[in-house]
């Protein structure tokens, strides 16, 4: 009996330790005031960020000279080109034919050689096919060769001669694009000079013809482009030289040349 009560007595003492113990805790609990820590800024949470694209060079600016991330590579679909470049004019001056007073001589017409600036404003209304229009005006000398009556100095004229032309481009949105073109040209002619001699009045009629080209566009930087192009323009002058039956006893000079200019030009060009 003495057995089970030392027992029981330890027992009792063993949960009366325990009880005291959870009484503790739950006083613990119960009394701690519970404090809210605030929440500060870095313990919000953090905001979506929002997408951003990197930027186009150094300082978020794309220069006028610099190729960023978003130029965009070669040319196509509704670019807009100014292009200024150095015009070589080149006239072939085929199947020439010189009259005075009605009766044919031998010999041949030249117009000579002219470099002068030419301004291009051309437009992509695909990829592939664009159309360009240039502007410019070169003077030229013109005489008549190998006649029995020597060399004839006819005089100068101005030629405007614009050109329209469709191009095929075989490699949009490349930075080397190279092209081949069909159109027409309408020729002009101003500030018509005799030269006096044997030619004291001079008038030069309008002309014009088809004219097909070659050529390509290379992007350089940014939206700056190298361009070289060829044309071959084909159409023929006819020239008057004096008036028939004169009265100052000028002869009266009639001739017809196939100009057929070869047209070459290197220049720079700005996509818009």
């Amino acid at each position: 009996m003495k057995k089970y009560l030392t027992g029981f007595s330890a027992a009792l003492a063993c949960g009366l330790l325990s009880a005291t113990a959870l009484a503790s805790v739950a006083s613990a609990q119960t009394s701690a005031p519970i404090v809210n820590a605030p929440v500060t800024a870095d313990m919000q949470a953090a905001p979506v960020a929002a997408s951003v694209s990197a930027p186009v060079s150094r300082g978020g600016h794309c220069g006028l000279f610099e190729t960023c991330a978003n130029t965009r590579i070669g040319l196509g679909k509704g670019d807009f080109i100014v292009r200024l470049s150095a015009l070589g004019v080149l006239p072939q001056d085929m199947n020439s034919k010189i009259w005075v007073d009605g009766g044919r001589l031998p010999g041949r017409v030249r117009a000579t050689n002219q470099v002068m600036p030419e301004l291009t404003f051309e437009y992509f209304f695909t990829d592939n096919v664009s159309v360009d229009l240039i502007a410019a005006s070169t003077r030229h000398e013109i005489a008549a060769e190998h006649t029995p009556l020597g060399k004839i100095d006819v005089g100068s004229a101005w030629v405007l001669p614009p050109t329209v032309t469709f191009a095929w481009h075989f490699r949009p949105h490349k930075r080397f694009n190279p092209y081949l073109g069909v159109g027409g040209t309408l020729a002009f002619f101003h500030n018509v000079s005799p030269a006096g001699g044997l030619v004291q009045k001079l008038n030069m009629g309008v002309t014009g013809g088809p004219s097909i080209n070659a050529g390509f566009d290379y992007q350089i930087v940014g939206n700056w482009f190298w361009n070289v192009d060829v044309k071959e323009m084909f159409m023929r002058v006819h020239a008057w030289a004096n008036d028939r039956g004169d009265i100052g006893g000028k002869p009266f000079i009639k001739a017809h040349d196939s100009l057929n200019p070869t047209v070459v030009a290197m220049g720079i060009e700005y996509r818009f």
